[in-house]
């Protein structure tokens, strides 16, 4: 999937402040423990994110309005995130060129769920 409950634990626990203890709370309830088998952080520096973003003409959406310093902690938060699970997360430098990430994406893969 493309999204998971460490979007929601990156967006609003580390972005906004949410309380940690609810958010597990309703993790644990809601994933009755299940987890993937591996996660990729798409890492960027938000500067160089939204100007991607704006550079596709998309037009903003509520979170690309909250700016620059909301998505640092969100970019914190799932650096955070990958830093206490490094067994299920991998982050791949979103930097270089879409090729490259592809590639990284694949040998990670390929790598963390080969037999």
């Amino acid at each position: 999937c493309d999204r998971y409950a460490d979007s929601t634990r990156a967006f609003q626990v580390h972005a906004q402040g949410v309380s940690g203890e609810v958010y597990g709370a309703l993790a644990s309830m809601a994933l009755e423990g299940l987890k993937p088998d591996l996660t990729l952080i798409l890492d960027l520096p938000p500067e160089i994110g939204m100007a991607r973003a704006a550079g596709r003409g998309v037009v903003a959406d509520r979170f690309e309005r909250l700016g620059l310093d909301f998505h640092g902690r969100v970019r914190t938060g799932f650096l955070t995130i990958a830093a206490a699970e490094p067994d299920r997360c991998a982050v791949i430098d979103a930097t270089a060129a879409p090729e490259a990430v592809f590639a990284s994406v694949l040998a990670t893969t390929e790598a963390r769920l080969s037999p």
